[in-house]
């Protein structure tokens, strides 16, 4: 068994002799989302390194951090194919809620497709509190988990010709737009989400260079920690905590298993 492989089912808690399977693979994904935090730390500290399978294991699976999109679903995609999964890589477009349009960063986004029985399903580990936690067919029909409803609808256009719909448990009344992706466009060398990570780091719109953010799913919700404030979700009741500096520091340690420098 690879040292990947070996690391990333003692994160999750998964023994060696476990066979990973399509159909054990949503206890999976909830096992990820769980144990592996969304953040931006190394991005707030710049101390961001090159996108490479190496440096993704020293930093998720060894020193037991979290990361961004297009680090978590890269070494998702790298445990898949290492478990006999025919996995490869898409970039997508993020739709922005509050503007009604998608990122003007360009395709920033990092997910996963595989092929079982012919058929094309979309993996993503890396989309904040957004984790469909299921894989989700091309073909339309909606999959449910503890964190919402999700489907994918085929569209034509600049951005993609797919997008993932979503509605979220206790927060979303309406389906809303998640990304667009293109599928006809697959990665395999992960080297490309260097681009990503320079965009994310030094853009000027970059939603992720200008404050931490930590995020995971518990559960029974999820956790969001930033500079100003501390959200848990706990079975759709809601509670919001204001923080300091030092408070910050704990609550990351504590929650998230991350040692900030700033």
């Amino acid at each position: 068994m690879s040292k990947l492989n070996e690391l990333f089912r003692k994160r999750l808690n998964i023994p060696e002799s476990e066979n990973i399977t399509f159909e054990t693979l949503d206890q999976v994904l909830e096992k990820t989302a769980t144990a592996i935090p969304f953040e931006n730390i190394c991005v707030i500290d710049n101390r961001t390194r090159d996108i490479s399978k190496e440096n993704l294991i020293e930093k998720i699976l060894v020193k037991k951090e979290g990361g961004l999109c297009y680090e978590l679903n890269s070494l998702f995609y790298f445990f898949l194919i290492e478990n006999g999964f025919h996995a490869v890589l898409a970039r997508g477009d993020v739709y922005e809620i509050a503007a009604q349009e998608y990122q003007t960063l360009g395709r920033t986004h990092v997910t996963i497709l595989i092929t079982h029985e012919e058929r094309t399903y979309l993996i993503d580990t890396g989309f904040g509190g957004n984790l469909p936690l299921r894989s989700v067919p091309l073909t339309g029909e909606t999959v449910t988990s503890y964190n919402g409803e999700f489907r994918i609808k085929k569209m034509n256009g600049e951005h993609g010709d797919y997008v993932l719909e979503l509605k979220l448990r206790h927060k979303d009344k309406d389906w809303r737009i998640g990304y667009a992706f293109d599928s006809k466009k697959t990665i395999t060398d992960v080297s490309e989400f260097n681009e990503i990570q320079t965009i994310i780091s030094e853009h000027k719109n970059s939603p992720f260079n200008k404050h931490p953010l930590m995020t995971r799913l518990t559960n029974q919700g999820n956790v969001t920690l930033t500079p100003t404030s501390f959200t848990q979700w706990e079975d759709g009741n809601v509670t919001k905590e204001k923080v300091d500096k030092v408070r910050f520091k704990e609550l990351a340690i504590g929650h998230f298993g991350i040692h900030p420098d700033s």
